[in-house]
Parts: C-alpha cells; structure tokens; sequence
C-alpha cells in the first residue's frame, strides 16, 4: 500500500516537473526570434551583421530572420508598415531591430548598441516574449534610438554626437559652392546695378531683401520637392546609380570647361537662341520692377521673379542639389533632421547672395566676381561633383554618416 501511495507521488511530481520546466523550454524556443532589416552598403547594417553572426553562436536557440530593403521592395513596405505601427515616420531606415515588444533603430557598435541587444535577448530568453511581429500587429512596440548611444561625453568640449559630425560639413560644403556659382547670381548683381541707380537705401533694402528672402523660400520648397521624390524611392538601388552617372557626367562636364578655358558660363542663360531670350527676358523683367514706383504689387513681382530664377538656378547648379538630397536619404534621419539639414543647406546657399547684398547696400557700390574666382570655382565644382558621383555609384556607404 506505502509502495503505491509512492509510486502515485511520484507520477504526480514528475508530471509537475515536466508541466513547469519542459513546456517553457518549447515556448522560448518557439517565441525567440530576432528581425533584422538591413540595406546592401550600410555601413552599420554591415556591422551590425557581424555581431549578429557572433550572437547567434553564443545563443544557439535564437533564430534571427533577416530582411534587405533597398534592393526589396516587398521587405521595405513591410518594414514600413512595422514602422508605421511603433508611429515611425514613413522613411526606410536601417539597420532595424525587432526583439519581443523592443525596437532598435540604427547601429553604433558591438559596446553600445551590442550591449543592448544581446540584454534585450536574455531578458526573452529567461522570462519569454511573444514573436515581434505578433506584438506589433496589436500595436504593441517600444522604440529604442541607438542614435541616442552616439552622445559622448568629451572633456571640456562637452556633448559631442559623433555619427553626425561628417553630414553637416558635407552640407555646408555643397551649400556653399552651389550659392557660388557663377550663374546662379547673375541676376542678383544686375539687380543690384539697377538698385545702385535708385541711390535709396530704401527701395534697395524692400526690393533686395525681398528677393533674397523669396530665393531662399523657393530653394527650400525645391529641395524639399526632390528630398521626398527620392524619400518615396529610397529603397531602389537604381535611383541612386542613376544620380551617380548623371553627377560624373556633370563633373566631367564641368572639368572639361575648366580645361577649354571656359569657365563661369551658364548653358542655360547664356546661349545664342533660347538663353539668350530667358536671359534678356530676366533683365527686362527686373529692370521694369526696379523703375516702376514701390508696390505691394512690385514685391509680388519680385518674389514672381525669385521664383522663376530659382528654376533656371537649379540648371546652373550642375544637379548639386538632386545630388545632395539623393546623399541626405541613405542617411538614417528623423522627418525633422532630414528638413533641418535642407534648412542649413538653403541658408549656406543664399548667404553669399546675402552678403554680396549687404556690401552693396552698406557702401552703395558694385560687388562682382572676378574671371580668376570664375575659373577656379568650375574646377572645384566639378572635382567635387565627380567625387560625389564615384562614391554614389562605388562606395555609398562613405556617404552614410548617420
């Protein structure tokens, strides 16, 4: 009888023991799965990889499912969906880590970024965690920036976020030399001389301030025109080697104006039949505006001038501008970050309209550019240029600073 009451307890403790210790086993097995979106030339996907190669092997029961999207269309409208449910804005932006109810975007390295995901890791594998996808179709997500990992702390210098020192010089440097163009100011020197005529610091000021200010406006709406194009399209390899051959083939183009002894002329406004009506239509436009007496109507025409200007600029400007944007979306960047960067770019590129206005209006005499400045900005222009496009074709991951 003391036998059977035994063998009975010991059924029920064993069915106990396989009841609470076996079934967990299954279901973190089952429930362990990591999802990685990555894009072909991301530096920190790239990165990101290898330390994923070397988890996977200290943490053989997790299985890791990776998804490319630059190249994949369906897998970036999934991770765009993924995104669309955590309230990300609807930009692809890799690498992407989807652990349990965690998400993990961008990559610094095995320290910092690692760190964190092997602990989100152990934390699913000891107590467990419903599959990401599961979570998040109940619209269940926690962001995690690893953006935010990128903040260090130097002496004397203080906050210091290194994975974006690079793309605010780039920026500052395509600004630059794209306000520098030689065409892109003919019009506001010729409207300066007309202004000069006036000899009222007044008229000088409404007039000159208005149509730098409107320049300005309508850079920024165009920049932000082609920043959402290739924001819609970022996933597609093909974009960005076509803007890379379209950017050697300006370079070239620019170099080869530079040895022919041509530089500062603009294809498109100097010419003998059709730049030369948009050319004598520009002065005729402006030179009417400048005499006619001070409206509300006579600013309306100058910011009507501003505008079809700008167009005509963004012929002179070889492309920098499509250059620029296209490099500025393979950047991992929030909405805001991406139009604070068109904003630097655009106030980069009017502020030698700006200051070339200023002298002016403060000593009320011509400030033109020189042949030798003409000469020697064709050749950095296009040196540049062809720079970018060799690294947008071969190399964009040197082009993701973020």
């Amino acid at each position: 009888m003391d036998f059977k009451k035994l063998k009975k307890f010991l059924l029920i403790f064993l069915f106990l023991f396989i009841l609470f210790n076996v079934s967990p086993v299954f279901s973190q097995e089952e429930e362990t799965v990591l999802y990685f979106f990555y894009g072909k030339g991301c530096p920190h996907c790239a990165q990101e990889e290898i330390f994923l190669e070397k988890l996977i092997k200290k943490y053989p029961e997790v299985e890791i499912k990776s998804y490319e999207v630059f190249g994949n269309r369906d897998n970036a409208k999934l991770l765009l969906k993924l995104f669309e449910i955590c309230g990300e804005s609807g930009q692809v932006r890799v690498p992407a880590t989807f652990i349990g109810d965690k998400v993990i975007i961008g990559y610094l390295n095995e320290e910092i970024t690692g760190i964190r995901i092997e602990n989100i890791l152990k934390e699913c594998l000891e107590n467990g965690c419903e599959d990401s996808l599961e979570r998040l179709e109940k619209c269940e997500c926690k962001k995690e920036e690893a953006e935010k990992d990128q903040i260090i702390h130097f002496p004397v210098i203080g906050l210091i976020n290194l994975s974006k020192m690079s793309l605010p010089v780039l920026t500052i440097t395509v600004g630059a030399l794209d306000g520098l163009n030689p065409c892109a100011m003919w019009v506001l020197l010729f409207l300066i001389v007309l202004l000069l005529n006036t000899r009222s610091r007044k008229r000088m000021l409404l007039i000159g301030g208005t149509f730098i200010v409107a320049s300005g406006i309508v850079y920024y709406l165009l920049l932000s025109a082609w920043l959402n194009l290739f924001l819609a399209i970022s996933y597609v390899n093909l974009t960005r080697i076509i803007i890379g051959i379209f950017a050697l083939g300006v370079g070239i183009w620019q170099i080869r104006n530079f040895i022919k002894f041509k530089p500062g002329v603009c294809k498109v406004t100097d010419g003998k039949a059709l730049g030369d009506k948009i050319k004598n239509g520009f002065k005729n436009r402006t030179q009417k505006l400048v005499t006619s007496p001070l409206t509300f109507g006579i600013l309306i025409g100058i910011i009507i001038l501003a505008f079809g200007v700008n167009l005509v600029e963004f012929f002179c400007s070889a492309g920098l501008p499509a250059i620029y944007t296209r490099i500025l979306t393979l950047n991992n960047l929030s909405s805001l970050s991406y139009y604070l960067y068109l904003l630097l770019y655009t106030f980069i590129f009017i502020l030698d309209d700006l200051i070339v206005f200023l002298m002016a209006f403060i000593t009320l005499s011509k400030i033109g550019f020189t042949e030798k400045y003409n000469y020697w900005a064709t050749l950095i222009g296009g040196l540049l240029i062809l720079i970018l496009g060799i690294l947008l074709i071969f190399r964009p991951e040197f082009l993701m600073f973020g």
